[in-house]
């Protein structure tokens, strides 16, 4: 797998962990608990940056203290609300995560196979859907802090 292909990869992944991470930061602590459920948006992002970073997804647990709440069907949310330093905890966890992911790619690595029950995508692939569905709630959150305060963290265009 060639390294600039490894580094561009990973500057566009970066970045939108950045935009999640800004996202949070400029996030108030009353618009954390607000009925748009910002945590939530935040640890269902975090979550699933962490789950579709894993190479075995069967056996995959998140971190203390977080849980599988997320693939509950019923929709259940987890136990309690968790803290923004919780959360950019979890994001720094996830980012290192999905950089040694990406940075570790081989030619054989590449095409591994990322199998649940709603995927079967090569790895490259789950990277691709991982990006795209963090950007896609990095997006819901920046709407939800522009509609409460007229605010947003702004674009950011690559990670080193």
């Amino acid at each position: 797998m060639e390294q600039s292909f490894k580094e561009i990869l990973w500057g566009q992944f970066g970045a939108s962990i950045m935009m999640l991470q800004n996202a949070i930061n400029a996030c108030t602590e009353s618009e954390w608990h607000t009925k748009s459920q910002f945590w939530y948006k935040t640890y269902h992002t975090l979550f699933y940056l962490d789950y579709y970073s894993s190479t075995d997804p069967a056996n995959f647990s998140p971190p203390s203290p977080f849980t599988l709440s997320e693939f509950d069907s019923s929709g259940a949310l987890p136990d309690r609300v968790y803290s923004k330093t919780e959360l950019l905890t979890y994001l720094q966890f996830g980012k290192q995560k999905t950089k040694q992911l990406i940075m570790g790619l081989t030619e054989e690595t590449v095409a591994h196979r990322f199998i649940n029950v709603a995927r079967n995508y090569s790895r490259l692939e789950i990277i691709l859907y991982n990006m795209r569905h963090l950007q896609h709630h990095v997006g819901q959150l920046n709407l939800l802090l522009v509609q409460s305060d007229d605010k947003s963290p702004g674009w950011v265009s690559k990670v080193e």
